[in-house]
């Protein structure tokens, strides 16, 4: 009866996770005005990784925008065997701190929090991870987690 289209069929090739949903106050003249702030995790587990932030008035409005805008920021990282990255690598985002190292196959994704969800996303499966900063904002440390896939070199070079 109906036929179905490509446009209503096609699947998103990312997956996303929600990292951190915030409400932000802005002080005005007749009181608060809250908005929401998304702080959203995108990627295809096959070396392509992206995060956005954005504020909306509802919850759903602010997930949508920084989703949006992680499609914006992606970044392609070269695998190892399609299972690690290349080399170890150090980064630094505001307070933030992170040491990722390679590993063996098999071995396993060894991080916590945001850095866990960044790498698991790029496609990561085994490495290990340390967040060397005090901070615990999600946020900066999937910041440095991203400064950190960007400093990986090429195979080839």
């Amino acid at each position: 009866m109906f036929k179905k289209t490509n446009r209503l069929q096609r699947k998103d090739e990312f997956k996303e996770k929600v990292l951190d949903l915030r409400r932000v106050t802005r002080v005005v003249a007749g009181g608060k005005r809250f908005r929401f702030r998304a702080t959203i995790v995108i990627g295809d587990e096959k070396g392509r990784v992206g995060i956005g932030i954005a504020k909306g008035v509802d919850v759903v409005q602010a997930i949508e925008k920084a989703k949006t805008g992680a499609k914006k920021n992606i970044l392609t990282i070269q695998l190892k065997d399609g299972r690690t990255i290349n080399h170890e690598v150090m980064a630094k985002y505001s307070a933030a701190k992170v040491l990722i190292k390679p590993a063996s196959a098999g071995h396993g994704l060894r991080a916590g929090g945001a850095v866990r969800f960044v790498l698991a996303l790029a496609g990561v499966k085994d490495a290990t991870s340390k967040c060397l900063g005090r901070t615990p904002n999600k946020l900066t440390n999937a910041l440095a987690t991203m400064e950190a896939l960007k400093k990986l070199k090429d195979r080839n070079q």
